[in-house]
């Protein structure tokens, strides 16, 4: 799954894990970092897996922007690498397979953004979340844009502005995770829900990821406007074809895609 320095990526079966490796830098997200899991994303991309689990070695699941590389930075690098880093983020939402984020320890700034970021997200109970630029010197501008699009205005805000560590069970209730687990339980319930999460058309699954974020930040009559195209669309899709032949002929589909 090719070579890097600061992640490792495995494929098992449907699923390719992308790790996080810099644990002395607490995985930190230096533009080096960032460009070589926007290169993972893209080459999973364009596999035939069907899901895409993000994870981090260490203690730390990641720490966010690494301080050490921006700070050398003037103006138009630091733009550069917010820019990179948007980039990463989007490309997780763009790709055909779900993303699923493997929360452990801290999740903090543009850490936090990734998992923000992943379609799904199962935490570890010792897992934390922050947006700490609140009670810093620059503020998490960038990461609060797909923290505020799961978790609600008064709730971001108090995240934001606070910097303060939020714990995995709160993190559950207020939608920034699906699932709060034991640590010990951590990688059976990534994997369980992964599974759940990527039955069915791989093709059909693809267009209606891309149309669940395309339509979110909609008004709603126009989020309706473009699902009724889509929809009708992906009717005529072979998946859609047999899943509804099956149901009319009480089997089992088998999915051509």
């Amino acid at each position: 799954m090719g070579e890097y320095e600061h992640i490792l990526v495995k494929r098992d079966g449907d699923t390719i894990t992308v790790t996080m490796n810099r644990a002395a830098r607490r995985n930190s997200l230096s533009a080096d970092h960032l460009s070589e899991l926007l290169a993972a994303f893209r080459s999973a991309g364009e596999t035939d897996a069907t899901g895409i689990v993000l994870a981090g070695a260490g203690p730390v699941f990641s720490a966010g922007h690494d301080f050490g590389d921006v700070a050398s930075r003037d103006l138009m690098g630091v733009r550069s690498l917010l820019t990179l880093c948007t980039e990463l983020m989007r490309t997780m939402q763009s790709l055909p397979q779900v993303v699923i984020a493997r929360v452990h320890g801290l999740a903090t700034a543009a850490g936090c953004q990734l998992v923000a970021s992943c379609d799904l997200a199962v935490a570890a109970a010792s897992a934390g979340f922050a947006l700490p630029g609140g009670k810093g010197g620059w503020f998490c501008h960038t990461p609060a844009v797909p923290v505020a699009r799961s978790i609600g205005r008064k709730r971001l805000m108090e995240l934001a502005l606070t910097g303060d560590v939020v714990d995995a069970a709160t993190a559950l209730d207020w939608g920034l995770v699906n699932r709060v687990v034991p640590d010990d339980s951590l990688d059976d319930a990534v994997a369980e829900l992964l599974a759940r999460a990527t039955r069915g058309s791989r093709a059909s699954k693809a267009m209606g990821k891309q149309t669940l974020y395309a339509q979110l930040d909609r008004p709603e009559a126009d989020a309706y406007a473009l699902a009724v195209e889509v929809m009708a669309s992906a009717s005529q899709l072979p998946g859609a074809r047999e899943g509804m032949a099956a149901f009319l002929e009480k089997r089992h589909a088998e999915w051509p895609d």
